[in-house]
Parts: C-alpha cells; structure tokens; sequence
C-alpha cells in the first residue's frame, strides 16, 4: 500500500490528518489474554522476543481486536545490549514484576566485551520477525504502519549500568556526575549498535522508528542536555544518512519536562511523544508531529473519564499533525472494552 495512504504516516509527514490516527503504547501486552497464553507457549519472555513467529503473532493480535493505525514491533529495549553481548534474562513472570536483569557492565573490561558492530547480525530473529509483520500487515491491514524501534542511548545505559531495573537507575547517575569519561565510552558504542539495529529494521521492513528514552525525567537540565538531547541528535543525523532525510522518527523523552522544547527543535525527530504531565493547552513545540498523552489510569478507569480526558486532548490537537497515544504504556489492569471505546471515539474525531 502507498505510504500515503496510512494516516499513521501522513501525520508523520506534517499532515494534520483528522480524525487522528491511534495506536497505543504496549498495544501487545498482558492486558490482553491471548498474549498471556502466547507467552506461555513461548517459555518466557525472552523466548517470545525471540521467536519470530510467536512475537509477530502478539503484534497482530490487537490488530485483531481494534484498528489501531500502527503496529509497534514486540520486542524490548533491553534487547539491544543483549544483541551486543550483555549476559540479559528476565525474573519470574517474564517481563512482569522483576523485569530485565542485565550483568551490569561499569568498567573498561565490561565495555570491551561488548559487541556494536554484531548488534543487527546477533539480532537477526527480531529483523525475521520485522519482515513476517510487514508481510502480515500488507495482507491483513493495508492501513496500519509498521514501527519499529531501540532504547534511546541514555535509557538503555541505564539499564546496562545498574542492571535492572524499577530502583531509579542510582550507579548511572552517578557516572553521569562521578565519571563522565566512562559514560561518554558506553554513548560511542550505544550510538553504533542503535545504528545498525534500527537501520536493519527499516530494511526489514519498518516504515517508522521510535527513540524511547524512558528515563530522561531523571536528569537535570544540564545533564538532559548532555546525556540525552545530545546523543540522540548524533544518532538520529546517522540515521538520517542511511535511511534519507525523509524516513520518520519518533522521539519519546518521557517526563523531560522543561526539555522537551529543545529536543523538539534540536533532536532530528519528525515527532515527539508527550507523557501524561504535558498540559496540551499551554505551548506547546511547532513544527514538529505531537504525540500522546492520555494517563494510562484514565483509560483503566473508563467511563465519563475516558470520554472527557479524550475529547479534551481531541480539542486541544485540533489542525495541527498529530497522532493520539498514552502517555506511557497500557497497563495490566486495563478492561479490554475501554480500548475499544477509546480507539472508536478517536476515530469518531
């Protein structure tokens, strides 16, 4: 299908499409039954990224139930240090609960072991299961996009650093203040790992892709400047040079506050996704596709709620290019039918 065709892309674009199109973060997920049992039919959360087949199959499975304007692979941001190298499982209940554990990686030796250049090669089951989604959504929904996507550098450091995590990411922080150098090594090899595991995934078959550093709140502004605005910028100009300078980008700097001015002019994205502290009604970037930024609870809670919160942002991205959203992920709680209320009364405009 011609991508001007997909409303999800022609936003992407600059087009101010109405009604705007919808797709939600972590659309596949345990809030769904059918993805609980794939992934028990998987093994684990690990096997399941890893398993094209299955992985391609929860990516459809909300496809199934709502018409979402875009499809986000299934996978997870830990999945990129994996690709390099890094030693990753997942605790008990796969990704719930205990979440990612990563061999932490803070010394020289630890980054010597790690592997950028290998990082699309080793991952080559995620580009299988790129190219099965395409193939799926030209057949089966000729008007829902692809995105794919990677852990922006500062987030997946994170990760990488402390190891884990729900804590607050405190051996990271720390770097970031206490031995920059260190931190500046981990960015090089980051940025050239992020590289080749995104341009693999437009040549697989993703017709967007998605920067999610979802813990850019946890900066100061200097150090949102340094660590998170300028490395995304880097790695966004690389993109943009293998990809062309019309490829979309999404960039999602979660809760960055009184950052997300300067990343919207400076970070080399089409769009930037908003969380749900953003007042839609004070100013707000131009120039630049907005995306969000429903509260998740919202959408739990449902009801008048639900129809308020979303007229409400409805009213506010009225005429400008924007693609409705969360302001983070859907959560485990959330009743089915509440999705599709929200999905039918975006698309009622």
């Amino acid at each position: 299908m011609d991508p001007a065709d997909k409303p999800f892309l022609r936003a992407l674009a600059g087009e101010a499409v109405w009604p705007p199109p919808i797709w939600l973060m972590r659309q596949a997920g345990r809030y769904l039954p059918e993805y609980r049992a794939t992934k028990e039919k998987a093994g684990g959360f690990l096997e399941l990224c890893l398993n094209p087949e299955l992985s391609a199959e929860v990516t459809f499975q909300p496809l199934r139930r709502f018409p979402m304007d875009a499809a986000i692979l299934f996978t997870d941001l830990p999945m990129l240090p994996w690709a390099m190298g890094q030693g990753l499982r997942y605790g008990q209940g796969g990704n719930d609960g205990v979440g990612p554990i990563l061999e932490p990686v803070c010394d020289a030796a630890g980054l010597a072991a790690l592997r950028p250049g290998n990082a699309a090669r080793r991952a080559a089951p995620i580009m299988e299961t790129v190219s099965r989604i395409r193939a799926g959504l030209e057949r089966d929904h000729p008007g829902t996009a692809l995105i794919g996507f990677a852990g922006a550098p500062w987030t997946v450091a994170c990760y990488m650093i402390d190891g884990r995590g729900g804590h607050g990411f405190p051996v990271a922080r720390g770097m970031a203040e206490d031995d920059p150098a260190f931190l500046e090594s981990l960015f090089e090899i980051l940025i050239e790992a992020a590289e080749h595991y995104l341009v693999a995934q437009a040549e697989a078959g993703a017709e967007a892709l998605m920067l999610f550093d979802s813990w850019a709140g946890l900066l100061p502004p200097e150090g949102f400047e340094r660590w998170v605005l300028d490395p995304t910028i880097v790695l966004t100009a690389r993109l943009r040079a293998r990809l062309g300078p019309d490829f979309p980008l999404i960039g999602f700097p979660r809760l960055a506050g009184d950052g997300i001015p300067a990343y919207a002019a400076r970070a080399g994205v089409n769009a930037v996704g908003l969380d749900e502290t953003v007042d839609l009604t004070g100013p707000l970037p131009e120039g630049v596709t907005l995306q969000g930024n429903l509260d998740s609870r919202t959408l739990v809670a449902g009801g008048e709620a639900l129809q308020e919160a979303t007229a409400h942002i409805l009213d506010a991205m009225r005429g400008r290019p924007f693609v409705f959203n969360l302001g983070h992920g859907i959560t485990p709680d959330t009743p089915i039918e509440h999705v599709a209320a929200l999905v039918e009364r975006v698309h009622r405009g």
